[in-house]
């Protein structure tokens, strides 16, 4: 070989080393990547649960209308020394508050067929139930009685008419029954007898009679 040939070929070398070079010290210096974190899954939206409508939103039917005029309105004594009030609503014909303790709920009139009055707090969930002759505040939510045995002045005016005139005890609601039909007096008739062809006397059957219908004595 040449000169000029063999000084080709060294710098070949030279630059082939140098590029081996950078591409180690490229790999070196290469930062490590890091695994990707799995991507978290969104739960599906849930659909919101239906909120009662508020009392004072409500638009009061006749009927509910008629039932508010049955409340007791006042202070009620209950179980405990405790006090439950209820109060006509300030802005609300037909609505009324309800205080117990430091709480204040805003309650509708709800008719019955039992004859009982009942206000309801449906969002809330809470309940004021009156009787004849006691009145309870339910949570009806949880199905529990926060104060029960509360009785207004009239309902106690009702516990004495029955302590003075016993009309078979209960909780001062008195079932619907229908009429009831006496039956008449019993009546008796005569034996009639008769004569057989041969003189033997043998007693004839009593007529029958309807009960209420007067008796008729055959007379001879």
């Amino acid at each position: 070989m040449t000169k000029p040939t063999l000084i080709a070929l060294a710098a070949l070398l030279a630059t082939l080393q140098l590029n081996t070079a950078w591409a180690a010290a490229a790999v070196k210096e290469a930062p490590k990547q890091r695994p990707r974190p799995a991507a978290k899954k969104v739960p599906a939206p849930v659909a919101p649960a239906p909120v009662a409508i508020a009392a004072e939103d409500e638009n009061l039917s006749p009927d509910q209308l008629a039932a508010a005029e049955r409340v007791n309105r006042g202070d009620a004594q209950c179980e405990f020394n405790q006090t439950v009030k209820v109060v006509p609503h300030p802005q609300r014909a037909g609505l009324f508050q309800v205080l117990f303790k430091n709480q204040i709920f805003t309650m509708a009139p709800e008719p019955t067929t039992t004859g009982a009055v009942r206000l309801e707090d449906k969002r809330n969930g809470m309940m004021w139930l009156q009787i004849p002759t006691k009145s309870m505040l339910m949570n009806s939510r949880i199905g529990q009685r926060m104060v029960d045995s509360c009785t207004h002045s009239e309902q106690r005016a009702t516990i004495a008419a029955n302590a003075a005139n016993p009309t078979g005890g209960g909780i001062g609601i008195v079932p619907v029954t229908g009429p009831t039909v006496a039956a008449g007096p019993r009546t008796t008739t005569n034996m009639v007898t008769s004569t057989s062809t041969d003189g033997t006397a043998t007693p004839e059957a009593p007529p029958v009679v309807a009960a209420g219908t007067p008796a008729v004595t055959p007379t001879r």
